[in-house]
């Protein structure tokens, strides 16, 4: 046993909690004493559900171990069952009542319910969530569908001419990462394309609904973690196919696009959604001084950290320097990922151990979870999360999604926006000489006038336009107002290279980095400004 502060994953029957939580008319059982009560709180208070989970716990107390534990469930199950009135029940024991070594599911079976009862043999010591939510899940999946199931080796009919094809999104859970935002952004996606979503389960499913699922042309795995079990069930016993590509990024939205339009039967010329990511334009204007080749760090959930990696290197132009996940069921899929960007894969759960590893690999970005945001902030890196687990400010009120176009959008301004911020920062520092940007001086948009500069802040220099390179080399040799105190200062001539290189400067500063480099320049009498006078100018006004 290994005591900890922080987790990546609980315990399996929280994932069992995630599945009930995200379906209708499921209600839970749980055999667990008073304190595993605590994991109602993830639901209420990190995800802001405005309800309880469907859960009944038997929360029995040291006093009942020496009773009878087995009647203390049934008597539970027979409460639930009376006061919600569900369409069917989830049974199963935590962590702690895994030990007494009842049986939940034979105890509800006796009790001869008149709905279907599933229970659940989740191993809380050899298993965690993720496992324990697809396990639920296709158990769920399985006993409510399986009555529906044709004989096996009958063909599946085909369409009816001129029915529109439809297919069902799996895995979305609740507590998911921005689960709720990708199922909005997919469902309007297919439908553009001409595809009905018949079913999203577990995340708003009733029982009935799994039921049905096997009416569908095809299913849509939206998270393997939580769902290719249950997708490959569905394979077997109704001959539906589900699809393999993860819609993170634009590359691999397009991808997902072309697959799902075969899986429908639709031309592979059908017209591609209007609504395409502005990402693919805003990576290609990002100063490449600062972002490409930017060494980043990643790891999280094995669908998040394949594909943030891929999205990094291929749409963003960083280079992975880390690659990990927590999830052992899929690790094999990670290090496979890892072996393409030339790295050695970080397989643990073990969060002491990764914070070692970003602290040897020296990354400019962290993409992680909730874990690796703290890790980070320690070390001074930005970092961005990309997969649960999650705390409340994952949840944002706004739409968020990582999945679509729409998702690729959202990547960029939560990847790209930290690094830009240590640009700015860094630019303050350059130019904190300056009177807009001295340590008195108020916010930009308040006004020149909300705090007067210090008196000992040098005057404001005349404002030189920032022209064109052309008309700029012509002013060469030419003479400008100094600074109010300073003598005039005959302009430098700017080489053709660092002509080049002023213009990466963002245009809200160049014109002060011209200003300043100019000054340095004809301080030194140095006649051309070459690449090597720009950033000797910058380390000194920097210091």
């Amino acid at each position: 046993m290994q005591l900890t502060l922080w987790t990546y994953e609980g315990p399996p029957h929280v994932g069992a909690m995630r599945v009930a939580t995200a379906l209708d008319d499921v209600h839970y059982v749980l055999h667990a004493p008073q304190g595993d009560t605590y994991a109602d709180l993830l639901f209420t208070m990190i995800e802001r559900l405005p309800r309880r989970p469907p859960v009944t716990y038997t929360t029995f107390q040291a006093r009942d171990l020496g009773g009878d534990t087995a009647e203390l469930f049934k008597t539970a199950c027979s409460q639930a069952f009376e006061r919600f009135r569900p369409n069917a029940m989830l049974v199963g024991a935590s962590c702690t009542a895994e030990l007494i070594q009842d049986d939940p599911g034979g105890l509800a079976r006796a009790l001869a319910l008149p709905i279907p009862v599933v229970p659940l043999e989740l191993p809380s010591y050899q298993r965690k969530e993720n496992w324990g939510a697809s396990e639920t899940f296709y158990q769920v999946v399985r006993t409510l569908a399986g009555p529906r199931a044709p004989a096996p080796g009958t063909p599946r009919p085909a369409r009816e001419p001129g029915a529109k094809p439809c297919c069902n999104l799996l895995g979305p859970t609740a507590l998911g990462f921005r689960h709720r935002d990708d199922v909005r952004e997919i469902t309007g996606l297919l439908n553009e394309l001409g595809i009905e979503v018949r079913t999203v389960a577990p995340l708003g499913a009733s029982a009935d609904d799994i039921a049905r699922l096997g009416e569908a042309d095809f299913n849509v795995v939206l998270y393997p973690e939580t769902a290719q079990q249950a997708a490959g069930w569905l394979q077997r016993f109704f001959g539906q196919p589900f699809t393999k590509t993860i819609p993170i990024g634009v590359k691999a939205t397009k991808a997902f696009i072309a697959e799902v339009l075969q899986l429908a039967g639709l031309p592979a010329d059908t017209p591609l959604p209007d609504a395409l990511s502005r990402s693919p334009w805003y990576s290609r204007s990002v100063d490449s001084t600062y972002l490409t080749g930017k060494r980043v760090f990643i790891f999280g959930d094995a669908t998040h950290a394949i594909a943030a990696a891929r999205v990094a290197t291929e749409e963003m132009g960083f280079t992975v320097v880390g690659l990990g996940t927590y999830s052992r069921e899929f690790a094999r899929d990670v290090r496979d990922a890892a072996k393409h960007y030339g790295v050695e894969a970080l397989i643990t759960d073990d969060y002491l151990e990764v914070e070692a590893k970003v602290a040897e690999l020296h990354p400019e970005l962290v993409l992680g979870t909730q874990m690796e945001r703290h890790i980070a902030k320690r070390l001074g890196v930005p970092c961005a999360v990309i997969s649960a687990p999650v705390h409340v400010q994952d949840f944002p009120a706004r739409y968020s999604p990582q999945m679509g176009f729409e998702g690729a959008n959202v990547l960029f301004d939560s990847w790209v926006h930290p690094l830009m911020m240590g640009l700015e920062e860094h630019l303050l520092t350059m130019f904190r000489g300056d009177f807009e940007f001295h340590d008195g001086a108020a916010a930009s948009h308040l006004g020149r006038a909300a705090v007067p500069p210090p008196a000992a802040a040098p005057a404001p220099a005349a404002e030189s336009s920032d022209v064109p390179a052309v008309a700029e080399t012509a002013t060469a040799a030419a003479t400008v107002a100094a600074p109010a105190a300073s003598a005039p200062i005959t302009v430098a001539q700017w080489a053709p290279d660092a002509q080049k290189e002023l213009q990466k400067i963002p245009f809200f500063v160049r014109g002060k980095a011209r200003r300043n480099t100019e000054r340095f320049a004809a301080e030194r009498g140095l006649a051309t400004i070459t690449v090597e006078t720009l950033y000797d100018a910058k380390a000194h006004f920097g210091r």
